[in-house]
């Protein structure tokens, strides 16, 4: 049976004695260890009536189970990872709309997802860990002893589909994406090739594993290359280094607000991280300000290496290379999996240092949107993936974002990009967190404003930082008004919130 393109071949990489999962304070599972999970797994699945195709949602808390939950049930199954934060309303939307047959969930934890999972006969079942075992390790106990046969028994094939997610939803009702163990597998795999990733690599993954980046990045990129993941409860800023010295991690990987909060403890822990022994750090799922690289680099003492990555593309699609090949603060790279573009408005593919939308081709990318024949036109053209993402690519194919299109601040006609007023902000000495969004006016039709959250003991006036960014960019893009928070709106992955800012703060009326 050819499993070369599915996690069953992925997973089947790395030695049988070397540690593949662990958390801090528990002992690790092997690589072979792992293995004998997912068959296991697998088999409970077929025996109760649940094989390849049959969606089976995921609410675990992050930790080991999390990720080896998922990788043993998309072995076998179709897997849905759910926020397991998730109120009653939409945990009915997401299994309803996922046509869940079944739900795992931690053995005797409360969640709404049960009353959801009893409204609509799914069937439960239950993740009991026992507590002297390596971490990630697990049996699965069923709410009814009724047994049944699999529709399609054995392990998943390159075609079946491995992951379901719904996008964020930011501005419409979210779309499901399906993706198959093929997309999935060129992504980890391509993500450990650029990050050279070896059996020694220890990754400490802070990431939620209902989340793509996490998945892909932290788990199934560590394991491809028979490496270890350290998968903590999820990010703690208080906490993350006393786990970076239990778990000695070459490696880490967060969204940029992450980053920002460690960096401010980071200085407390110079003697830890000097004797640490971390190769690089990597960000993505949002643009990261250069001033902040600059800092992460000069206090952690590694390269920061900065990707690209989204939910459709299985997520990594460009990173800037490790050393000695460059790479460039403000940049998020090179092409690193898909093929990349820069499409112009007439449906053109642009020439280099064009400004653009990117669009993306490739093994990773997923076939269409599920049941969305309308989201799958605008989505494609000629067979490229619309990301949504404006920007440009220089004669080396570095690709340097501007923003999200549905983002860009439209002020009487001039396009101001958000990101850029967020980089000129940060590289303020009072300013640890910046970002810019776009407040209805009556006249122009938007405006600047922008969020800011101050570095500990800085005071700096609103004033003073218009008058900072002033020197800096154009009249049109200097913020109109600027708040101070003592914390910026951010999704449950961590990313911040930028569409409709100005009415959650109360400035639209």
């Amino acid at each position: 049976m050819e499993l070369a393109d599915t996690l069953t071949g992925l997973l089947s990489r790395g030695a049988d004695a070397d540690l593949a999962v662990s958390a801090p304070g528990r002992p690790a599972l092997t690589h072979g260890g792992l293995r004998a999970l997912i068959q296991h797994t697998v088999r409970a699945l077929n025996d109760l009536g649940l094989g390849r195709g049959d969606r089976i949602a995921l609410v675990l808390p992050n930790g080991p189970e999390a990720a080896t939950a998922f990788v043993a049930v998309a072995s076998g199954a179709t897997t849905a990872p759910l926020n397991p934060a998730y109120r009653e309303e939409e945990f009915e939307f997401s299994l309803t709309d996922l046509r869940a047959l079944a739900l795992i969930i931690p053995q005797g934890m409360a969640s709404p997802a049960r009353t959801v999972a009893a409204r609509h006969g799914l069937r439960v079942l239950e993740l009991c860990v026992a507590p002297a075992g390596p971490a990630g390790t697990f049996t699965l106990q069923p709410d009814t002893a009724t047994t049944s046969e699999a529709r399609r028994p054995g392990f998943a094939q390159a075609e079946d589909v491995a992951l379901m997610l719904h996008t964020s939803g930011t501005t419409a009702r979210p779309k499901l994406v399906p993706l198959k163990h093929r997309n999935l597998v060129a992504s980890a795999t391509r993500i450990a090739e650029t990050l050279a990733l070896r059996r020694e690599d220890v990754c400490l993954n802070i990431m939620p594993l209902f989340h793509i980046h996490g998945l892909v990045a932290a788990v199934l990129a560590s394991l491809s290359a028979g490496a270890s993941v350290v998968c903590t409860p999820g990010f703690n800023a208080l906490k993350f280094f006393s786990w970076f010295e239990e778990a000695r991690p070459t490696w880490y990987t967060a969204v940029p607000t992450m980053h920002q909060a460690l960096l401010e403890r980071a200085a407390r822990h110079t003697a830890l991280l000097q004797a640490g022994r971390l190769r690089f750090l990597r960000s993505s799922s949002a643009s990261l300000p250069p001033v902040v690289m600059e800092r992460l680099e000069s206090t952690f003492g590694v390269p920061v290496i900065e990707s690209y990555g989204m939910t459709e593309a299985s997520h990594q699609m460009a990173s800037n290379p490790l050393p000695p090949r460059p790479r460039y603060p403000g940049s998020v790279g090179i092409a690193a999996g898909p093929e990349v573009a820069i499409l112009g408005d007439t449906g053109e593919l642009l020439p280099p240092g064009a400004l653009g939308e990117v669009v993306i081709r490739g093994p990773g990318v997923m076939d269409g949107y599920e049941n969305n024949l309308e989201a799958n036109a605008r989505a494609f053209t000629r067979g490229w993936f619309r990301t949504g993402d404006q920007g440009t690519l220089d004669t080396d194919g570095y690709l340097r974002l501007t923003g999200r299109l549905k983002e860009l601040i439209n002020r009487g006609g001039e396009k101001v990009s958000p990101l850029e007023v967020d980089m000129v902000l940060l590289e303020h000495p009072a300013v640890q967190q910046a970002l810019a969004f776009a407040l209805p006016h009556p006249l122009l039709g938007e405006e600047v404003a922008a969020a800011v959250v101050t570095r500990e003991g800085a005071q700096v006036s609103e004033r003073a930082l218009r008058d900072f960014v002033a020197r800096r960019l154009a009249d049109f893009k200097v913020p109109r008004r600027v708040v101070f928070l003592s914390e910026l709106p951010k999704g449950p992955t961590g990313k911040v919130q930028r569409l409709g800012l100005a009415e959650r703060l109360g400035l639209t009326s």
